[in-house]
């Protein structure tokens, strides 16, 4: 059940990249920031405006917004491919607890009473029950892990984004623009 989050994480992280990738929009508006110019300054303005301020921001912050939804993109895949590792981990999980559930009822069977079949078949039984149980145990915290140290991930990239848009508009207020983001 928690593999069902993964897919979330992978939209969100690949729908901040779609507008990155239109070409037809302005750099601010690419990063969802909007700037609208108070002093009447031109489209070839305002393009020089928000390069000057992208790279301003990108020093002050460190970080590179587009890096960044790359980055949130990659740690939801991860995520989602960690999961999928986790849930086949469990296949044939129960074969061995069943050998070794098998060996140990027909050792006990014939000590105690000299019936190795009926102990061996009921040791399989258990064995298998038991060693089922714990794969899918731990298979759901692999699965919980994961996913949790993808949230991580694309957590830490989306604050880095909302740092760069925050240090991107400053940038842009300080040259006379309106900007909402």
């Amino acid at each position: 059940m928690l593999y069902k989050t993964v897919p979330a994480m992978l939209l969100i992280a690949f729908t901040t990249t779609v507008a990155a990738e239109d070409t037809n929009k302005s750099l601010a508006a690419s990063l969802d920031v909007y700037a609208f110019p108070k002093e009447g300054q031109t489209a070839e303005q305002q393009s020089k405006d928000e390069a000057s301020c992208y790279d301003w921001a990108t020093t002050n912050t460190g970080g590179d917004p587009f890096a960044a939804q790359k980055e949130q993109a990659k740690a939801a895949q991860d995520a989602e491919q960690q999961v999928k590792q986790a849930q086949g981990a469990t296949q044939g999980a129960g074969a061995g607890g069943a050998v070794k559930g098998a060996a140990a009822g027909a050792l006990f069977g014939e000590i105690t009473h000299g019936d190795t079949a009926d102990s061996a078949a009921i040791g399989a039984a258990v064995g298998l029950i038991a060693s089922r149980r714990r794969a899918h145990a731990a298979s759901a915290q692999a699965q919980q892990q994961a996913v949790s140290q993808g949230n991580q991930k694309i957590e830490a990239s989306a604050e880095e984004i909302d740092n760069f848009k925050k240090a991107f508009s400053a940038c842009l207020e300080a040259k006379d623009y309106l900007v909402k983001y």
